[in-house]
């Protein structure tokens, strides 16, 4: 496996303890629909949590939250209905973002609580 896929699956690694450790339930991860991936589905008391990680070595080229684009936002919204729709939940959802900085020097994980509002036609 490549390098930065490496680091990627070990960012979400720590994405998923970092929930755990703060009290959520892990409910999926790597939920896959037709293109979309949505990284983590975790629950929080009524909460559905829709959380995205974005990692990065550096912040040279902007923080890593900032690479969640419109139309990765809209390939989550799909995904998180269709997840909605086939489990046949009733649960408000919520759209977060974990974002870390991690290298040699520096260690940093944010995590955006509604992060986004996802519209679509």
């Amino acid at each position: 496996m490549a390098e930065h896929n490496d680091f990627g699956k070990q960012s979400e690694e720590e994405a998923v303890q970092y929930l755990i450790d703060s009290g959520y339930t892990i409910l999926e991860r790597n939920y896959h629909w037709q293109s979309a991936e949505i990284d983590i589905i975790a629950q929080q008391g009524a909460m559905l949590v829709i959380v995205e990680v974005k990692s990065r070595r550096s912040t040279y080229y902007g923080e890593p939250y900032t690479f969640v684009d419109p139309h990765k936002i809209k390939l989550l919204a799909k995904a998180t209905n269709h997840y909605i729709k086939t489990r046949d939940l009733d649960l408000e959802v919520r759209f977060d973002i974990i974002s870390i900085v991690k290298n040699n020097t520096e260690y940093h994980l944010e995590h955006i609580e509604d992060a986004f509002f996802p519209f679509y036609n």
